[in-house]
């Protein structure tokens, strides 16, 4: 997940991992655990504002009335049991990333936080590893990678929670060699509510004969807090077996990581043209399962003019004989044509150096908006004429960002149907990015980020519906415009653009475990 703003032990024993609705933790084995209880933060509590403004976007902060610290999906039931009783509306918050207001909304007055809930073991009776959903990816990367040389192939940004980052179906700078990070998913704790207004705890697996497999499969890219609240994650790659450090990938033991800068200043409309279309180009051609340019990751950043530069970020296996030499020709077939020679600059590093660097800040520009996709043939040069109109807009003082990612390769080895995320055949994820300063700004701010996307999209309603270019949203880029008929008006549901033919089993799931709608944000499905 592409994130611009900074952020400042051993497993629970499970008792029972047999298929069903499964009790995790009797008392006894709580106590035996020393299992902290659950802190409930109020208005007027000194911790109070810390708590609730964690959230990514500024334009939305929260103002539940009250915040849950929890330890254990005991203490989740609890919350979820507290807020069916008072007719409260909850949400769930991990990393606090949400780049829409999904959880930082007024209507909800109980807020789960699982910051605390951040614990990463090998679990020796899944034969998995354990990862509570309170956890940064950085937290992740860090304990897998040193406890047993192994790791996920998840985000770029080490600041974001797994819990959102994971049930929507995330991608990183090891995806074209590994898959998403939901291709190594066996198993979820989850809390639910049932028709009788009563939470209870599942457990759910990727295995074929497990009756709730589906909710595991619904974990897999239909995004999370809209169908129970995942307090853990078990991983352990399709096929694996022996020991520990057999289960999951190994990551290069070094990295190379490489910006290369334009300066606009210098950088005319045809250069602008050519750079974008080449890099789609390249995508296209080098981005089928089995390419040696599944060891490298790159992202092409378009910043607005204002900004100074656009840059393209290279990460790759820094060990293969081959490293430097597709290292430059993929930056020399990206500049081509482009009319100026761009800064380069390259480092390398340890695997746990460079995925652990901090993201970059946009300090006061807290306020944003965005939307994101997936691309299954490059952009036209009529959409790249948009990008620049909109990038070089010189009435325009935000920080705007259209973000392409390469995706394929090993992605791309697995059906649509297999996990909830569906985009199997695509070459690069999109994302449109704006964020600002002054709350006065923030219609202007929001039509710029809509026009961008409306002038691009336009010959789909303005949205990146799916057809033989285009291949639907993400819902890890989530844009509530698009259930609005006045901005989506293509004529597909919003479902349907980010999940196309994975809807009805994704609705099947949510009629199954949450018949009272319990869990619903403004991008979640309703039950039927």
């Amino acid at each position: 997940m592409v994130s611009r703003r900074r952020f400042l032990g051993s497993a629970i024993a499970v008792a029972g991992t047999t298929a069903g609705f499964t009790a995790l933790t009797s008392p006894a084995a709580q106590a035996a655990a020393k299992v902290a209880p659950e802190v409930i933060v109020r208005p007027g509590d000194a911790r109070y504002a810390e708590l609730a403004e964690r959230g990514y976007n500024n334009r939305f902060v929260a103002t539940p009335d009250e915040i849950w610290l929890v330890h254990d999906a005991s203490q989740v039931e609890k919350a979820v049991n507290q807020a069916i009783a008072n007719n409260q509306r909850i949400t769930v918050r991990g990393g606090g990333h949400s780049f829409e207001g999904l959880v930082d909304d007024p209507q909800f007055r109980v807020l789960v936080d699982l910051s605390e809930m951040k614990n990463i073991t090998y679990d020796p009776t899944m034969n998995a590893f354990a990862v509570q959903a309170g956890a940064r990816l950085g937290e992740v990367y860090k304990a897998l990678y040193e406890g047993w040389g192994v790791t996920v192939p998840a985000g770029v940004c080490p600041e974001v929670g797994v819990g959102g980052h994971v049930s929507g179906g995330g991608y990183g700078p090891l995806s074209r060699r590994f898959g998403l990070v939901v291709d190594h998913l066996y198993a979820i704790e989850i809390v639910v509510a049932d028709r009788g207004g009563k939470a209870r705890t599942v457990i759910a697996t990727r295995n074929a004969g497990d009756p709730n497999r589906d909710l595991w499969w619904a974990h897999t890219g239909g995004g999370g807090g809209g169908f129970g609240i995942v307090t853990r994650f078990w991983f352990r790659s399709q096929g694996a077996y022996g020991s520990p450090s057999a289960l999951l990938p190994k990551p290069p033991a070094r990295m190379r990581k490489t910006v290369v800068t334009w300066p606009w200043a210098q950088l005319t409309e045809a250069g602008f043209t050519r750079m974008v279309l080449n890099h789609g180009a390249w995508h296209a051609a080098n981005s089928a399962p089995g390419s040696p340019y599944a060891v490298m990751h790159s992202s092409l950043h378009l910043h607005s003019s204002l900004a100074g530069t656009v840059q393209l970020e290279i990460r790759m296996d820094a060990t293969l004989a081959d490293t430097t030499k597709l290292h430059d020709d993929y930056i020399r077939a990206v500049n081509a044509g482009v009319g100026l020679e761009p800064t380069i600059d390259v480092k390398e590093g340890s695997w746990l150096e460079v995925i652990l660097e901090p993201t970059p800040s946009y300090g006061a520009y807290g306020r944003q908006k965005s939307m994101g996709g997936h691309l299954r043939k490059p952009l036209t040069e009529a959409q790249v004429g948009a990008l620049y109109r909109s990038l070089t807009d010189p009435n325009h003082y935000g920080a705007g960002l259209v973000y392409l990612a390469a995706y394929g390769c090993k992605i791309n080895t697995v059906s649509s149907s297999s996990t909830a995320i569906p985009q199997r055949d695509s070459i690069l994820k999109l994302w449109y990015s704006n964020n600002w300063a002054d709350p006065a700004q923030d219609e202007l701010e929001i039509n710029w980020l809509r026009t961008l996307r409306k002038n691009v999209h336009g010959a789909t309603g303005g949205f990146p519906v799916p057809n033989g270019q285009q291949d639907g949203g993400y819902i890890n880029y989530p844009d509530v415009d698009m259930r609005d008929p006045a901005q989506n008006t293509s004529g597909v549901p919003w479902y349907s653009i980010i999940w196309k033919d994975n809807y009805p089993r994704l609705q099947r799931v949510k009629n199954t475990y949450d018949p009272r709608n319990v869990f619903r944000h403004a991008l979640s499905l309703d039950s039927a």
